[in-house]
């Protein structure tokens, strides 16, 4: 008795709090504010809106609804075209119908198919939102797609007597995994790759400027066998590309086979033809796509997620690659540029801070966040499907986002800075303990004992200067069982020169390395509305 009215007491204090706190929300609630780059939640569409517009074309509520109705579109002309056909099982040849599936309709015109074409290829933004006012009464975004498509094709004698063969047989995840898989498709080969390829050219060529650049090589943070600074870029270089061109040679599948994979309602309707040609067909000529001839409801993202998965480590390369970079300018090895009017700091007149590669850095780790959600997320599903890769899926857009923030953010870091190459000279003449290695191995290969050892006596905790070094190399006890030619080179040697393969790494880096087929063409974005029309006034 005694929980019970204390519970009671609990209840009526809390509901009497909440009461007050609603009306104390109720009177300080806000105006709504009109969507903008100043009032959007995402800085994906705010304060980095100019840096990822190019990708509205390809990943946007409009950009889905868009390749939707490519693909319930393409799929009808494909069944009232001449190439759906069925198959006697009984003959050795393909037989193809006049009529294509549907029984009881012709084909396509070519006026029926040209405004078919027409809904496609014009398809604006207020076809989009005639989708979204259509949904709100269905619920159903695809099923928003069809009947505005039934719409389009009520208002035109040549399409109305095709009006229900939009969706035949198709389940929503039919379109859906077709339309994503077009949209991954084109967002890489328009934008992402084009972006990724010009980080590696621009490396490249810092790569190639710089090798011959001696610099002192760090391991564990300290002093070690000099380089190049081109090498180093080099090695950047040569790891961004190789995932790139695993990220281009991707196939991301689709399928379209039913409710649950097995073509029951296709065979139920029409068990002449041979469906799961038909789909592949139509997947992979009419669509572009590889093809998934094995699925549940849903095609189960596992080319999604191999994308994911490429994508990052070219992401976590390119981290790599900021650190180390951001590491040079602290280290003075890097100069940046001074932007006219740029702060760097609100307090600090002086400084010039490497900026650009802090951003990509970050947004780099927030793609990459959301890409290893992605692919390890989405290629599982409870039995033939559940719904939680839908709203997953909508996502993907915003990890493509942050990652092409972080491409422009380092194309912006790599154009501000330049090489201090007699800073790196200046460093490396201060340690001349780095060429411990070469007398060593030298030793090591003309039988001297101890060699290692002696070395180690002689510099380990030290920093050993010129004058210390040629009296180390000079010495008769040093040099003995060496012949003359071999101790004359030790002599010689400086900390500058000691830098291996370096430079002919590095500038072979662009023949030997980056043939042209790494790389993709950038391919000019979709065409807006207005320009379709100042092309074709009668578009």
């Amino acid at each position: 008795m005694r929980a019970t009215t204390t519970a009671r007491r609990w209840l009526s204090t809390s509901s009497a709090a909440a009461a007050a706190t609603s009306v104390t929300r109720a009177a300080a609630k806000p105006k709504s504010l009109t969507l903008s780059a100043l009032t959007a939640i995402s800085p994906v569409d705010g304060r980095y809106a100019r840096l990822t517009r190019s990708l509205r074309h390809h990943f946007s509520e409009y950009a889905l609804i868009k390749k939707r109705v490519e693909v319930e579109v393409r799929w009808v002309q494909l069944l009232c075209g001449p190439d759906a056909f069925p198959v006697d099982k009984a003959a050795t040849a393909v037989t193809k119908r006049t009529h294509g599936v549907i029984e009881q309709l012709p084909l396509l015109t070519g006026e029926a198919n040209a405004v078919l074409d027409d809904i496609v290829s014009n398809f604006s933004l207020e076809d989009a939102e005639r989708v979204k006012e259509i949904e709100k009464t269905t619920n159903h975004d695809v099923k928003a797609v069809e009947y505005f498509l039934k719409e389009r094709a009520g208002a035109s004698a040549d399409l109305q007597r095709y009006s229900e063969v939009f969706h035949f047989a198709c389940t929503s995840e039919d379109i859906n995994n077709l339309a994503y898989a077009l949209m991954l498709k084109s967002s890489l080969e328009h934008v992402l790759l084009p972006a990724m390829d010009e980080i590696i050219v621009v490396l490249a060529q810092m790569a190639v400027d710089a090798a011959e650049m001696p610099m002192l090589a760090r391991t564990h943070g300290q002093p070690a066998t000099p380089t190049t600074m081109g090498k180093e870029l080099a090695v950047f270089c040569f790891r961004l590309a190789h995932h790139r061109a695993h990220l281009g040679s991707i196939s991301v599948p689709g399928k379209l086979n039913g409710a649950v994979g097995n073509f029951a309602a296709h065979m139920a309707a029409a068990p002449e033809v041979d469906w799961p040609s038909l789909a592949e067909a139509f997947v992979t000529g009419h669509l572009g796509l590889a093809y998934n001839p094995y699925t549940t409801q849903i095609e189960p993202h596992d080319g999604v997620a191999e994308v994911c998965h490429a994508m990052e480590r070219f992401n976590t390369t390119l981290i790599d690659m900021d650190r180390d970079l951001w590491q040079y300018v602290s280290m003075g090895y890097f100069s940046q540029r001074v932007v006219a009017g740029e702060v760097g700091s609100s307090t600090m007149p002086h400084k010039v801070n490497p900026i650009d590669f802090e951003n990509s850095e970050g947004n780099l780790g927030v793609a990459n966040a959301l890409l290893q959600h992605f692919a390890s997320k989405l290629p599982i599903s409870r039995l033939q499907r559940d719904l939680s890769d839908s709203t997953v899926m909508r996502a993907v857009g915003s990890a493509l986002a942050h990652a092409l923030i972080a491409y422009e953010s380092a194309l912006k870091g790599l154009a501000r800075v330049a090489p201090s190459a007699q800073r790196m000279a200046d460093e490396l003449d201060g340690h001349w303990e780095v060429l411990a290695e070469p007398v060593q191995t030298v030793m090591r290969r003309y039988g001297v004992a101890l060699p290692y050892e002696k070395l180690k006596a002689f510099t380990q905790g030290r920093t050993i200067d010129r004058a210390a070094f040629q009296a180390f190399v000079s010495d008769p006890a040093t040099l003995a069982g060496l012949p003359a030619d071999a101790a004359e080179r030790l002599r010689r040697l400086t900390p500058r020169e000691y830098t291996g393969a370096s430079a002919s790494m590095a500038r072979r880096l662009v023949d030997d390395h980056l043939p042209s087929a790494s790389f993709v063409e950038p391919a000019a974005a979709p065409a807006t509305d207005n320009e379709k029309k100042k092309k074709d006034p009668k578009a």
